[in-house]
């Protein structure tokens, strides 16, 4: 696969036989074995040394039964051990399905009863809340990565090191095809129980060629700084996959999330392409404005956010304090990456920007034809990344795919020059005196308020019956809630919006709810809402 060539091997069509391991491991590290490929970690990692470590893995996987189309469950930080877990078991024909390392007992109950893992590679900080839950499949090998003295409470267990020691550092590529599964993600859970879905080796190279070079334009020059982790859809390109293809750095942060540690990193390793979303965003700006800080991001050549929308406020505050404008960008689980972006030169606040390169896109209304420009809809992407099922879950994925569309559960509008707005996911739209109200519309606006920090639109419905929105608010630091501070909160959107999108109650709060990912759970706050 042109393993000599000096450049990277993005072929306009995917091979028939195809191996992800092969294709972002052996081949980079035949073209520039030398070069960085984690530029932390605490110690950096060539790419040579990052094939090698993978390669012990697959055969170690081997040595304990792990045979194609099993699930090997990986419970790591970001880490050279989570990229050489992951693509170990996708080189052998293996699925590698990697899960968050900082969740609960119940969480990894249901990840194995779900996945039926063959093995589950675990870090020493996830032991804790690990354990008790692998008794649910007590034939399952764990092996467990990191320093220092743990306790197993009676759980045969095997260390990392010990386990790849006599493995071999060499090894062939199971015959996969493009076509054949490679890895399960689990949804971040926004509105309920994680679901996995399944993708096959092709999709990383389609994201790849779509997403990292018709978009960022991706090159080997390049580091990159992904804050959103590798279990994660969004981190996973970000940090792991995008960088490998083009033979470029990462930097991966195992500890989790800080915003001091984040502003840290950059100024220490200096990144050229920093991914995050948008809460992580405001978060920096916050920090910065609090701490009179000036935000040192001269050498980053391009800033991408994705998750959720980034507010138009944050936009124009990022590029204030940094000079750079933010790639807002709509992706999901289900299509691997972003399908939706702005463009370098093209980003129009408050907009998702176009389709991305390679995939398409509609908005239809209910009985699935299309609305005109400036109304809202359902929307609907297609594209080869496209996953291949969600995991055991037939009758979801029968009504997720349609005749190679993919129902995203997403409600855009497409305004007159093109652009694409995210208005919400379908069940936090409101209707408000039988009109549609955007949740992220009014949030948007509430950002705009020099007193809040954060912003989530829910809605309630009074003694009538009737639908109203109610704003839960979290303020900047040195603020306090009132109720004269609520009404002026309330002026201030009526000021910029039409009277049935102007939320009826303000609420603050202390924190919002949110996924490991930084999505808010509206649905947490729907539950919690009464009338006022």
């Amino acid at each position: 696969m042109m393993a000599n060539s000096s450049e990277p091997f993005l072929p306009a069509e995917i091979p028939e036989q195809f191996n992800i391991g092969q294709y972002f491991l052996d081949d980079p590290a035949g073209r520039h074995p030398h070069k960085t490929a984690i530029a932390r970690e605490p110690d950096r990692v060539t790419y040579a040394e990052l094939a090698a470590l993978a390669n012990r893995a697959g055969n170690a996987l081997q040595e304990l039964g792990v045979s194609r189309g099993d699930r090997v469950l990986i419970v790591l930080p970001d880490s050279a051990e989570f990229i050489a877990s992951f693509f170990a078991a996708a080189k052998i024909g293996a699925l590698a399905v990697p899960v968050n390392p900082y969740a609960r007992t119940a969480d990894y109950i249901h990840y194995i009863e779900d996945s039926e893992p063959r093995v589950a590679i675990v870090h020493t900080e996830a032991l804790e809340a690990f354990l008790p839950a692998s008794s649910e499949r007590p034939q399952m090998p764990i092996i467990v990565v990191g320093k220092g003295k743990h306790e197993t409470h009676g759980v045969s267990c095997a260390s990392w090191n010990d386990w790849i020691a006599s493995a071999s550092d060499t090894l062939a590529p199971a015959d996969t095809a493009s076509g054949d599964s490679a890895f399960m993600l689990y949804t971040s859970g926004s509105g309920g129980t994680p679901k996995a879905a399944v993708h096959r080796h092709g999709d990383m190279l389609v994201a790849t060629r779509n997403y990292a070079q018709g978009v960022l334009g991706l090159h080997a020059d390049d580091v990159t700084f992904s804050t959103s982790k590798l279990f994660f859809a969004y981190g996973l390109g970000n940090g792991m996959y995008f960088p490998l293809a083009f033979g470029a750095s990462t930097i991966l942060n195992p500890k989790r999330t800080s915003i001091e540690h984040v502003i840290e990193l950059v100024s220490m390793y200096r990144p050229t392409v920093f991914f995050a979303v948008p809460t992580l965003y405001a978060a920096i700006l916050r920090e910065a404005e609090t701490a009179g800080r000036v935000l040192d991001f001269t050498s980053v050549r391009q800033c991408v956010s994705a998750g959720e929308t980034l507010p138009a406020e944050i936009f124009d505050r990022w590029k204030r304090a940094t000079g750079l404008e933010v790639l807002d960008g709509i992706g999901s689980t289900e299509m691997l990456h972003i399908f939706i972006s702005s463009r370098p030169g093209r980003c129009k606040p408050g907009s998702c920007g176009f389709p991305v390169p390679g995939y398409g896109a509609k908005i239809v209304d209910d009985a699935g034809s299309e609305v005109a420009a400036g109304e809202i809809g359902n929307f609907w992407v297609r594209g080869a990344s496209a996953f291949a099922e969600y995991w055991r879950i037939p009758e979801l994925t029968a009504r997720t795919k349609r005749g190679g569309w993919v129902v995203t559960g997403d409600k855009f509008l497409r305004d007159s020059e093109g652009y694409y707005h995210y208005c919400g996911r379908a069940d936090d739209m409101l209707k408000v005196a039988g009109m549609w109200v955007s949740p992220v519309e009014v949030e948007n606006a509430l950002l705009g308020h020099p007193h809040v920090a954060e912003a989530a639109v829910v809605g309630a419905t009074d003694a009538r019956g009737l639908t109203y929105a109610v704003a839960y608010v979290t303020l900047r630091a040195g603020c306090e809630g009132s109720g004269e501070l609520a009404e002026e909160i309330r002026s201030h959107i009526k000021a910029r919006l039409v009277s049935h999108k102007v939320p009826r109650e303000v609420r603050f709060c202390g924190e919002l709810p949110k996924t490991v990912t930084g999505k808010i759970q509206r649905f947490k706050l729907r539950a919690t809402t009464t009338p006022g």
